[in-house]
């Protein structure tokens, strides 16, 4: 790598030496689901349409970025497919130059048709929402049909996007009798598993901290019944792995509060109204909108971004101080 290239990336290095090169955007705080740990029952207090960044917006930004050393993007929400025309917008992102990876998080609820679309726009792989494979239990727990998302699921690999991460949030007493089955179930479609501990973020917070479970507990659940290996997945965010021995299968485990990955966090959040968030368990953040909407020249708006790095703080507090962030999960960002 030359040196013009070296000094790009360094300009994203935050003040405890973790270079910054993913973006998780949002493109809006709407959802077509209610799953209990993410968005209340009954919430309507979306952002208003107007204070969405346009797809031209989002663009500028994460050219920016890019032009920072940034080299991969995931789109998130809320539920990234209930924008319209977001296969374009991924087009769009997928022509900037240094975007290497565009990926995309999604509750499957609409995938069964924009599979295909979103596969030629450029999306190279997709985490999927799913935390039961109980009809009535995911009812419960999302407020929606299960077979939607399984038809998204079968539509995605038939479209040939790879891999497809199942994300499946541990809850006691809610899931903890399904990772065996969840586990069969990506051994028989080819899928990636991750588990994930629940947060505390927002009014929903309290409800889903007292269904947390230890990740480590459910590693020993498994290990009774498949013989678990080290494993290694490529991709940028905080899962630590372990592969079925014999099998594709690896399995991930994201572990917020048992084990943070502080340390090694190498990612930011755009929210859909432009607000940068430095940390999903802090509340700095730098709102952009204002700027851009106020003709910020291109090298201004670079420098905003290096200097808002600058501010990332060193670690959530998420065990210490479970009430600190008073946000939904869905307004951050997944």
């Amino acid at each position: 790598m030359n040196d013009t290239n070296d000094d790009k990336l360094a300009t994203l290095v935050d003040p405890f030496g973790r270079r910054i090169e993913y973006v998780r955007l949002s493109v809006t705080d709407k959802c077509n689901m209610r799953c209990f740990y993410c968005m209340p029952k009954g919430f309507r207090d979306f952002e208003q349409k107007q204070h969405w960044l346009t797809f031209d917006e989002i663009e500028r930004v994460i050219r920016a970025f890019t032009e920072l050393g940034v080299g991969r993007v995931r789109l998130t929400g809320g539920e990234p497919l209930v924008r319209k025309n977001i296969a374009e917008l991924s087009r769009r992102l997928t022509a900037l130059p240094g975007l290497d990876d565009l990926s995309l998080s999604t509750n499957a609820v609409l995938l069964d048709k924009q599979a295909e679309e979103l596969a030629q726009a450029g999306i190279s792989r997709i985490n999927v929402s799913l935390d039961s494979l109980n009809p009535k239990k995911f009812e419960d727990i999302t407020g929606g049909a299960l077979q939607p998302v399984l038809d998204g699921l079968m539509a995605a690999r038939e479209a040939g996007l790879s891999p497809i991460k199942i994300n499946m949030v541990a809850m006691r007493g809610i899931n903890d009798d399904e990772f065996v089955d969840m586990v069969d179930f990506c051994l028989q479609h080819g899928f990636t598993l991750r588990f994930i501990e629940t947060m505390p973020m927002g009014a929903t917070g309290e409800k889903a901290n007292n269904h947390y479970l230890d990740l480590q507990k459910v590693k020993q659940q498994l290990a009774q019944s498949f013989e678990l290996i080290p494993g290694v997945m490529p991709g940028g965010g905080p899962a630590r792995y372990v592969q079925v021995k014999n099998t594709h299968l690896r399995i991930g485990f994201i572990t917020p509060i048992s084990q943070h990955f502080c340390e090694s966090c190498n990612r930011v959040r755009l929210s859909v109204d432009g607000t940068l968030y430095l940390c999903l368990g802090q509340d700095d953040k730098v709102e952009l909108r204002p700027l851009l909407r106020d003709g910020i020249s291109d090298d201004d708006l670079k420098q905003v971004l290096i200097d808002a790095i600058s501010l990332k703080p060193e670690k959530h507090e998420f065990k210490d101080k479970p009430h600190q962030v008073v946000r939904l999960m869905s307004m951050t960002g997944g």
